[in-house]
């Protein structure tokens, strides 16, 4: 494997600012091997005198900063991976905060008439400084003038200039990381570093692409249209483009001021039941949510209404990946143990050479410390964040849309906890738990299932024509292809004629470049 230089570098800088914040201190150095050990010892006489007063939120947060936009937006995908860097360094890792200065007002006006083709004056009636600054992107306020003389106040996203240029350059740094991992560290290889790295190139792709972010609040918008006491801003879709988003402005309470809210007279209990059931029922009735619902994301309107913002990280969970979810949920609520173990398998999520009741087994030690104690000592984030952690026993394999939904459902209960300490999850859940089960793995469900069959069995039957004559030409090709050999048309012919001849002069090229370069070795020698 050749090693890219520039990667290399970028990857000992990054250790540099890491060792001189003192993020190497974190580590704990006895459950190491003895290299890494004398490593991360060494690494450490480079840090800061002031780092040791730090927290291990600030080091990280403070080095990752250092690091840049694309280094902070890791670390915001790393605490969704606790199966990866661990539960402390997950949890450390989440209270990461994604702000950075905001770039030059100038900027941000030219990038809007770049991507928008016309002149921030002429789009808007007034634009302001920005508000809000994190790694990819910043918000302005601005005022669009209607062509009844009304004006609208809306918020204008901008993404960060050259940040995505930024993003792949630093990215081929992190494959390399990954690629070193899976050849040289067996035990990493289940948890595939490589697609880990997919998942946060494609990730990071969408959430610059503020069209599609767009797309995402116009298809919560739809979802969400008759839920109580929910609902997410509108798109100006005149005024979106790639790297600008137009949207409404929301004059609201951030859910992070729980003084404010308190102030303006809010129902707390209510709030925090609202943002656990909205999750849920996104989850399992839409099969698509807000993957990024911490506080700062989730604004109180005036009249108490819970609105989302920030769209850029949003996760999917197909019909089937649902019906196993509500089975694993109401096996652990049932203490059926050995079905939630059957579900793990039917689902493909454990391997089939595993054993079904050595998996029960476990399930059983996660399950039973949740009975018989009060339903608000039960957290259901750490219920699944204890499921996914006995995977490693039985050689489960990474499911990307899974660790997404636990992460989610982890800061989705830690919001809700902090608006109401007391909060009772299941009882809070059960409205929208119950109901899916009973619709869809009742009667009512057994039913929508069968007619779903019916229906797809009509269309394979309606398609068998179709089937069959591709089958005969298929089936002609073939006995002519025995009778008279693979035949070639003109055109096929001539193009493989240009393509060798390119080799062959390739091949030439190549041995006197050879050539060359063993005469001035030759030469060098003497």
């Amino acid at each position: 494997m050749t090693l890219p230089v520039m990667s290399v570098f970028r990857l000992v800088r990054a250790g540099f600012v890491m060792a001189r914040e003192g993020v190497f201190g974190l580590v704990a150095l006895p459950d190491l091997p003895a290299g890494p050990r004398i490593g991360i010892a060494m690494a450490r006489l480079l840090e800061r005198g002031s780092v040791k007063d730090k927290s291990a939120e600030l080091r990280l947060s403070d080095a990752l900063n250092k690091l840049g936009p694309s280094y902070v937006k890791l670390g915001q995908f790393l605490a969704t991976r606790a199966d990866v860097v661990g539960k402390d360094a997950a949890r450390e890792l989440s209270a990461l905060q994604d702000r950075l200065p905001a770039f030059d007002h100038e900027a941000a006006r030219a990038a809007v008439r770049e991507q928008l083709g016309r002149p921030v004056d002429e789009i808007f009636h007034e634009f302001g400084e920005a508000v809000a600054a994190a790694s990819i992107a910043q918000v302005h306020p601005a005022i669009i003038r209607q062509k009844d003389g009304s004006e609208e106040k809306v918020a204008v996203k901008i993404l960060r200039p050259g940040v995505a240029r930024r993003f792949q350059r630093d990215l081929q740094s992190y494959y390399l990381v990954a690629r070193l991992a899976e050849r040289f560290h067996a035990p990493s290889r289940r948890l595939r570093p490589v697609a880990i790295v997919d998942t946060l190139a494609q990730s990071v792709a969408i959430e610059m692409d503020f069209r599609l972010e767009a797309a995402a609040l116009s298809e919560m918008a739809e979802n969400t249209s008759d839920d109580p006491g929910f609902r997410v801003p509108s798109v100006n879709w005149m005024h979106t483009a790639k790297g600008v988003l137009t949207m409404e402005w929301i004059d609201g309470r951030k859910m992070s001021d729980v003084d404010g809210l308190i102030e303006d007279g809010h129902d707390l209990e209510a709030l925090g039941a609202a943002v656990i059931q909205s999750f849920l029922r996104h989850t399992l009735r839409d099969g698509f949510f807000h993957a990024d619902m911490h506080q700062g994301n989730l604004f109180v309107h005036p009249d108490g209404t819970l609105v989302a913002v920030d769209f850029g990280i949003t996760g999917r969970l197909n019909k089937r990946e649902r019906r196993f979810l509500a089975e694993i949920l109401f096996g652990f609520i049932t203490r059926n143990y050995r079905r939630v173990a059957e579900v793990h398998f039917e689902a493909g999520y454990v391997p089939a050479d595993q054993d079904v009741d050595m998996f029960a087994q476990a399930i059983r030690a996660i399950g039973e410390p949740i009975h018989g104690h009060d339903a608000s000592e039960i957290s259901m984030a750490r219920l699944l964040t204890q499921l996914f952690e006995v995977t490693e026993l039985f050689d489960m394999r990474t499911q990307t849309q899974l660790i997404m939904l636990q992460k989610t459902m982890v800061v989705v209960e830690g919001v809700a906890r902090s608006l109401n300490p007391n909060l009772d999850m299941w009882r809070t859940a059960e409205p929208v738990v119950g109901s899916w089960i009973k619709e869809h793995l009742g009667p009512v469900g057994k039913l929508r299932d069968a007619g779903d069959v019916v229906s797809a069995l009509t269309r394979a039957a309606n398609d068998l024509p179709i089937f069959a004559d591709r089958i005969g030409h298929m089936s002609e090709a073939l006995e002519r292809m025995t009778r008279d050999g693979l035949r070639f048309d003109r055109e096929t012919a001539e193009s493989i004629g240009r393509a060798e001849a390119r080799h062959t002069r390739s091949g030439r090229i190549a041995l006197w470049v050879i050539a060359a370069c063993a005469l001035v070795l030759t030469y060098l020698a003497i």
